[in-house]
């Protein structure tokens, strides 16, 4: 069941799983399990999702729970004025901080949540337009390096193998596009099975207990709804990923979430 984070009249926040769909897709037809129907059920009242986190991503899923107000969070999101931070663990020494600016083609998906038009699943296709896989669109990633470590086992070519702690801040809205920005520098995310890298995947699974996508997102900032003040909401990180960043000797310290 999703933790409950943040409640007032107009807004919850909660902690997604990993492994929990937002909600219903065509492309897990089997699902009988999703956020929406589980934070709708801990509630007693409709919610509206105002944005998405991949099935692998834990971390802040936040709702509306009107329809004037996933209106104002949805124009935020269209605006890029909500703050978002993510941590990973990826392969690989990154550089200590960069911007990722790397055009993303559309992918095909079969749910928008209420309240948001992010710009790869908002133009709809005309009989003269080109296919929507073939578009590219604009995609920006910031990253910060917070920790590394090299341990003493060779998981891939190399005697030694490294590992990174990133901080991650996505400007711009299209869909995989952290998972998909940490391929194309190649430093994958630990546990993506479509964009990172199975031996490495395996390893984890192997000598961490771990098979969970290393993604997480920790903060939100927007203004609120109903009288536009600046709402920070922070997120632990689940016990399952900060078991495995102890492992690997970062200190808790390391992963708390600062203030904006």
């Amino acid at each position: 069941m999703p933790e409950i984070l943040y409640l007032d009249d107009h807004l919850v926040a909660c902690h997604k799983p990993s492994g929990l769909l937002v909600h219903r897709s065509n492309l897990d037809r089997h699902e009988t399990r999703f956020a929406v129907q589980l934070v709708r059920d801990q509630l007693g009242r409709r919610v509206f999702p105002l944005h998405r986190l991949d099935r692998g991503t834990s971390g802040l899923l936040l709702f509306a729970l009107d329809a004037a107000s996933a209106r104002h969070i949805g124009r935020q999101f269209e605006e890029r004025s909500i703050g978002k931070r993510y941590l990973a663990i990826v392969r690989g020494w990154p550089a200590d901080s960069g911007l990722i600016d790397h055009p993303l083609t559309r992918q095909q998906d079969s749910a928008v949540p209420r309240g948001q038009r992010d710009d790869d699943r908002t133009t709809q296709r005309t009989a003269t337009s080109p296919p929507a896989a073939h578009l590219a669109l604009p995609a920006q990633t910031a990253f910060r390096r917070l920790a590394t470590t090299e341990l003493p086992i060779a998981v891939d070519r190399y005697p030694t193998t490294r590992y990174a702690l990133l901080e991650l801040t996505p400007l711009s809205g299209r869909q995989h596009q952290i998972r998909r920005h940490l391929k194309h520098i190649a430093h994958p995310i630990i546990g993506d099975a479509t964009f990172g890298k199975g031996i490495h995947n395996r390893f984890f699974q192997q000598h961490f207990d771990c098979a969970r996508l290393l993604l997480a997102c920790t903060q939100l900032t927007l203004n609120h709804p109903a009288d536009g003040r600046r709402l920070v909401l922070n997120a632990p990180l689940a016990a399952d990923f900060s078991r495995v960043a102890a492992a690997l000797g970062w200190p808790e310290t390391l992963l708390a979430t600062p203030e904006p």
